[in-house]
């Protein structure tokens, strides 16, 4: 059986080099996770009639929350950047925490980082392309059929408007959930790393006491000899 050589199986949560909940990398993770979380929830209140609730939405609203997202996709080339920029802080943390990771890493944070590339994909492939989909205004043009478009989705499958709203919103939710899970994650790690250090104290205290009642028989036994 071949071993894993990227894995650092001498370390644990007692190594002066452990990378767990309280470094520096673990802050560079949960400061981007908590932005992203927090645009999402500023778009809930336009995503709440589509899907969480059961009376259907006006066509009027399907008009504003075009232009919502038109405006949004019309943002400053420097919003777009920054967004970027905090995704690949998020996963610079992640490979800081991955170098010669421990047991612990692999299983914790290896995790959080399969739920952050979902999230990063459902970012790119459902948010930014329905964004530009609506953008382009394709439904109005005559020749509109909801199949294939020649146009800036060429050769693509083609919703109508509503639809392509409805599934936005859902890639919203859905990259919420991802991002939740990557907290909670980061938050088991925290858990079990505080019960490993109150077993490893627990042991400690045990073993002081297992040592001092064996050292007193042995000086009896001295001065009983003397």
């Amino acid at each position: 059986m071949s071993e894993t050589h990227w894995v650092d199986w001498n370390k644990n949560t007692q190594s002066k080099d452990y990378r767990g909940s309280g470094s520096f990398s673990t802050f560079i993770i949960i400061g981007p996770v908590c932005f992203f979380l927090g645009i999402l929830f500023a778009q809930f209140p336009y995503d709440f009639p589509l899907l969480w609730t059961s009376e259907p939405a006006q066509a009027a609203y399907y008009d504003f929350l075009e232009a919502h997202v038109k405006f949004l996709h019309a943002s400053p080339p420097t919003i777009s950047r920054i967004l970027n920029i905090v995704i690949f802080v998020g996963l610079l943390g992640f490979f800081m925490k991955l170098f010669r990771p421990a047991e612990s890493n692999v299983l914790f944070d290896g995790a959080s980082l399969i739920l952050y590339v979902i999230g990063v994909g459902v970012y790119t492939s459902n948010i930014v392309k329905g964004m530009r989909t609506i953008t382009a205004g394709i439904w109005d043009m005559e020749n509109f059929a909801g199949i294939k478009h020649d146009g800036p989705v060429s050769g693509e499958v083609v919703l109508g408007r509503e639809d392509t709203m409805k599934v936005l919103s859902a890639s919203n939710t859905i990259l919420a959930m991802v991002l939740v899970g990557v907290l909670v994650l980061q938050a088991g790690q925290w858990y079990a790393e505080s019960k490993e250090k109150d077993d490893f104290s627990k042991g400690e205290k045990k073993d002081k006491k297992n040592g001092g009642q064996q050292q007193q028989p042995q000086q009896v036994e001295d001065k009983k000899s003397q």
